[in-house]
């Protein structure tokens, strides 16, 4: 099964950029990818997502304009870059793949339709 694993969180201040990536150790994966981020207390909430073939993207309306999500499939990698951050950006970040051959769709935030995720990256934004 797919392994999932993050990195590039940190600390960084208001205003600033990060660079998340997910390495996944499935290199056979044809799935929508997504980016969520949790505070604790809070459910997970939607940042990004992208289709199969790379050629359509999904964003929430407090990350349109600021991130961007990519993948390398050569690298079995996603990335999202994130560009000014505030401090309301400070969370906890995971990506997640849906099933196999599931595609992006009208359900792209809804965590619960994706099958696998990482064990999450910690991004914390100062003012």
């Amino acid at each position: 099964q797919a392994q999932l694993v993050e990195s590039g969180g940190g600390s960084v201040q208001a205003g600033g950029s990060l660079r998340l990536s997910c390495v996944i150790s499935d290199h056979i994966v044809r799935t929508c990818m997504g980016w969520f981020r949790q505070v604790p207390g809070k459910e997970r909430e939607e940042d990004a997502a992208i289709s199969i073939s790379g050629k359509t993207t999904y964003y929430s309306d407090s990350t349109q304009g600021r991130f961007t999500i990519s993948k390398d499939n050569a690298q079995n990698t996603l990335y999202l870059q994130m560009n000014s951050l505030k401090p309301e950006d400070t969370a906890m970040y995971f990506c997640a793949t849906k099933d196999m051959y599931q595609d992006c769709g009208y359900n792209w935030a809804f965590a619960s339709t994706y099958r696998k995720w990482g064990q999450g990256t910690q991004v914390t934004v100062s003012s």
